[in-house]
């Protein structure tokens, strides 16, 4: 966004202050989520951090932050948690600390297609004037959507990413143990997917997404 408005490219002001909330709130629920779902399983380690909390500056990452600002993918902090003091086996713990994240982001953007849905009746019935009904109307589409970003984006199984510890705790022990041999070049894969772009994330993840948009807001 930043690299946009120093070379001159035009930029909605309501996109950008819709990105910008949207990140805030869905970067903070989605590692809240993560802390939530470690201390559930046993482990203190999350609250001992003030990782079980929503406010955005115990979960934003200020490199990420800027990271995303700038070119528009970034990053929150990591929660740590022990796998060996959760109430489950030490694949199956992993995968659902892992699954809470995007799935909280998909319960956010479920939620927030109440108002969505709701902003145009009252804008139709004159309870809300038409330019402030849509502007309301288009930062809660762009949080909705992010938070659907959010979510699939990390249910990619390659490591960093959640879809890597879900699918490793999903496979049987002898497959798992393979699979984890692919962590090693994780960031080189993420990478490969960034730069190659549409070719490959319009299958795997907007894809997806528009149907998912689609039919929690009814188009």
């Amino acid at each position: 966004m930043i690299f946009q408005l120093l070379t001159g490219g035009s930029i909605n002001f309501t996109a950008v202050v819709g990105l910008l909330i949207a990140w805030v709130f869905g970067v903070s629920v989605h590692e809240f989520s993560h802390a939530l779902a470690a201390t559930w399983l046993g482990d203190s380690l999350p609250r001992r951090q003030g990782r079980l909390t929503l406010q955005p500056a115990a979960h934003l990452d200020v490199v990420g932050s800027l990271m995303f600002l700038i070119g528009g993918f970034g990053w929150g902090k990591p929660v740590q948690y022990n796998p060996y003091a959760l109430r489950a086996s030490p694949r199956t713990g992993p995968a659902i600390v892992a699954a809470a994240g995007p799935l909280s982001n998909l319960i956010f953007a479920t939620l927030l297609a109440i108002p969505v849905r709701l902003v145009p009746i009252l804008i139709d019935n004159d309870v809300l004037p038409l330019q402030p009904g849509e502007i309301l109307y288009q930062l809660l589409l762009y949080v909705m959507y992010f938070n659907l970003v959010l979510a699939f984006f990390n249910l990619i199984p390659v490591f960093p990413l959640d879809g890597f510890s879900i699918l490793n705790g999903l496979l049987p022990a002898e497959l798992a143990e393979r699979f984890q041999l692919t962590q090693q070049y994780g960031f080189f894969i993420l990478m490969l997917l960034l730069i190659v772009g549409n070719s490959i994330m319009e299958p795997l993840l907007y894809r997806p997404i528009e149907t998912v948009l689609g039919l929690l807001i009814g188009r």
